[in-house]
């Protein structure tokens, strides 16, 4: 049976927090920035992970960063146990890692941003831009359609790049690349 880690969430002072000296992900103040709007629009939701034996934090370094820009005198924690260092960097480069295994729905995002008035920010899509544009070549409009939907993405490499622009071809919509 898999045992629950995560039970008690305490309020603890930010300056009592000790950043993990081996925490592998490095946070841009872009990130910090993004982090500090969502916190200030739907608080402060997701606690920290410290671990009762090092002390040290183990998950939620942006998060902390961001608190400390807020100004916030306390965050929520939750204190789990490990029984080793190497325990402790194994779960932390984990839990940093395993959030880049996933893929964002493009799909599902362009419906709730039409179902929904959302303020993309807020949403943390880096390098995410929804703008109308009006498409004057006739074959491309369907009848009773005056406007198309652009989606400009920034893409970290060429590889990525290429399985979006393919996976979106191949369910037909129109893709240019502007890149070249």
């Amino acid at each position: 049976m898999t045992k629950i880690k995560a039970e008690n969430i305490k309020l603890v002072p930010v300056d009592s927090i000790i950043a993990n000296p081996k925490n592998t992900n490095k946070h841009s103040q872009d990130q910090i920035d993004s982090l500090c709007k969502l916190i200030k629009h739907n608080g402060f939701r997701d606690p920290l992970i410290i671990s009762n034996r090092s002390g040290f934090l183990i998950c939620g370094h942006a998060r902390l960063e961001a608190a400390k820009e807020l100004e916030m005198s306390s965050v929520p924690v939750i204190y789990q146990d490990f029984k080793d260092e190497a325990e402790e960097f194994q779960f932390m480069t984990a839990h940093n890692a395993i959030s880049r295994w996933s893929e964002f729905d493009n799909d599902l995002i362009l419906e709730g941003i039409k179902d929904f008035e959302i303020d993309l920010d807020l949403m943390a899509l880096k390098d995410f831009n929804l703008a109308p544009m009006e498409i004057e070549e006739e074959d491309e409009l369907e009848e009773n359609e005056d406007k198309k939907w652009i989606l400009e993405i920034t893409f970290p490499n060429e590889m990525e790049l290429r399985d979006i622009h393919d996976d979106l071809t191949t369910r037909g919509y129109i893709v240019k690349d502007k890149s070249k």
